[in-house]
């Protein structure tokens, strides 16, 4: 199991991958190749060569928040791969407008904006778009440099209500049945939510009978979610729906914990865009070039390769080439190539005078939400104390070329960029286990982390061993280095980092000729 490297041609054709690592660094270091990607490691060729090719297909598992890749040819699998979409697409856009806003409600002689946009045909919301230009940019990057001569890409369709009925193991839908859901004869979201909880406050029984003022809450709004679905909302009064009880040790975060919920915007992505997808692929290379495939049938091969559940191996089970030589698995996910916010807000700190500890100045709340609404709650102002920070508006003046994650070199020595700070003059790098201030005077960027930022290896997914790994049972995360164990912090290109899926599992960890694993005794022998 070992990674390939990308090969061109001196004139830009693309070759046969290569898992000679060996050949790769002789031909970089004396100067016959040069590097013309990081992702995928790609080299090209400064002298001439063949160009002979043999049939290789890329099979993609199409998804919402995971999509998965193989590369393979009849007797190598050159990529197998696992790529993390974003996961608060939606929460970024609406952090932009609201700025957006602000700033335009600052310059009052400009008129307001609202929907004088027209949206085109095929027009999608950003977190789709951004979704499935992955799904798509993710097999052209591979197409770019390897001889790929056919693609597969699974595609279906999803019954939402039928999913839904068969998680929570209510009565499967039939006919009539699709028209009569849980807002059947209601006209609004808010009224459906009010209708089922009975209009009453779920977290401390006032009705609307008894003169509370009802309001409708995200329950996992303290997870991160800000859906819609009928299942993520609940009925409060206006007592209980305050900012403080947004907070932790407040009423409403951690409420509706036990509760289970269908998360179903996989399958409406699915439902949206899966033509969109494949439309695009045929527009790039071709309708011969690639082939559709379903679940039920990538279910099928998987189940007859026995091969576990992952997005990889459901892109291994796709296709014609099923080759016994498997590829290291890697797991990357996505990242922004810049932090595009021009302006942050740093809240007062006070001290609460109840608990006299700090608090921020939006926990301590008038209870108004806007200028000419009237009060939903306590007003909280009473219980300030005095200021320990004021609030203050931060506005970056310029791009930093040098981003988090990129690599450097310090002192003769690769480093990871972690953040940079004096208006980009300054970085923090983690140099072995050690984080360290440095001038940006004083590094030199080497790679740019790009689009993409590598994960921990899930050593789980592995199916051969290799001579110099053991199987073992381990509670932990350990990182090797030497057959030596360094904290899990370190990080470095000879560093190989091991997390596991969970505690008390079964890994492969290194060990050395006489088969002594780094944390046993000398005397300690292989079992």
């Amino acid at each position: 199991m070992s990674t390939c490297v990308c090969v061109l041609s001196n004139n830009g054709e693309r070759l046969m991958p290569t898992f000679r690592l060996g050949k790769v660094r002789r031909l970089l270091k004396d100067g016959k190749a040069k590097i013309v990607k990081h992702h995928p490691f790609t080299i090209q060729l400064l002298y001439d060569s063949k160009t002979n090719t043999q049939p290789i297909e890329i099979c993609e598992d199409v998804g919402y928040n995971y999509i998965g890749i193989s590369a393979k040819s009849k007797s190598h699998e050159y990529v197998s791969a696992q790529y993390d979409t974003l996961q608060d697409e939606k929460e970024h856009h609406d952090d932009c407008r609201k700025m957006r806003r602000t700033r335009r409600n600052r310059l009052r002689y400009r008129k307001p904006r609202f929907d004088n946009r027209k949206r085109g045909e095929g027009w999608l919301a950003p977190s789709l778009r951004h979704k499935k230009e992955l799904n798509v940019n993710v097999v052209k990057m591979y197409c770019a440099v390897m001889p790929i001569t056919y693609a597969t890409v699974e595609v279906g369709s999803f019954d939402t209500m039928l999913v839904k009925a068969i998680q929570e193991g209510k009565v499967i839908p039939e006919g009539a049945d699709y028209q009569k859901g849980p807002r059947y004869n209601l006209a609004t979201l808010r009224e459906a939510v009010f209708y089922r909880d009975n209009y009453v406050c779920k977290v401390c029984g006032r009705k609307a009978t008894e003169g509370a003022i009802l309001h409708m809450h995200h329950m996992f709004y303290w997870k991160g979610r800000h859906g819609n679905s009928l299942d993520e909302l609940l009925t409060v009064c206006e007592k209980c729906h305050t900012p403080a009880n947004h907070q932790k040790g407040g009423k409403l975060y951690g409420f509706g914990e036990d509760v289970k919920f269908t998360d179903l915007s996989g399958a409406a992505f699915m439902n949206t865009v899966r033509w969109q997808i494949v439309n695009e692929l045929y527009a790039a290379f071709g309708k011969p070039f690639v082939t559709i495939t379903y679940g039920a049938m990538t279910k099928e091969k998987r189940i007859a390769l026995q091969l576990e559940k992952s997005h990889n191996n459901d892109a291994y089970a796709m296709g014609e080439f099923h080759p016994s030589c498997r590829c290291k698995f890697r797991h990357y996910q996505k990242r922004r190539r810049n932090n595009r916010v021009l302006e942050k807000f740093y809240d007062a700190t006070y001290i609460d005078t109840r608990t006299g500890n700090k608090a921020k100045g939006k926990e301590l709340f008038n209870g108004r939400i806007s200028r000419n609404h009237k009060k939903d709650s306590e007003n909280l102002h009473k219980y300030r104390a005095h200021k320990i920070t004021k609030g203050r508006r931060s506005i970056r003046s310029k791009h930093y070329d040098i981003q988090s994650g990129d690599t450097v070199l310090y002192a003769g020595r690769k480093c990871i960029t972690t953040g940079c700070f004096n208006k980009g003059k300054w970085l923090r790098i983690t140099v072995g286990s050690t984080a360290k201030s440095v001038a940006i005077s004083k590094v030199k960027l080497i790679n740019h982390v790009g689009a993409w930022k590598k994960r921990f290896i899930h050593i789980t997914s592995y199916k051969r061993i290799h001579p110099r790994l053991s199987l073992a049972a381990v509670d932990g995360v350990f990182c090797f280095k030497n057959n030596k164990r360094l904290p899990y912090n370190s990080q470095s290109d000879e560093e190989e980092q091991i997390h596991p899926s969970g505690a008390s599992a079964l890994f492969l960890l290194p060990t050395n000729e006489r088969g002594v694993r780094p944390w046993q005794n000398p005397g300690q022998q292989k079992n």
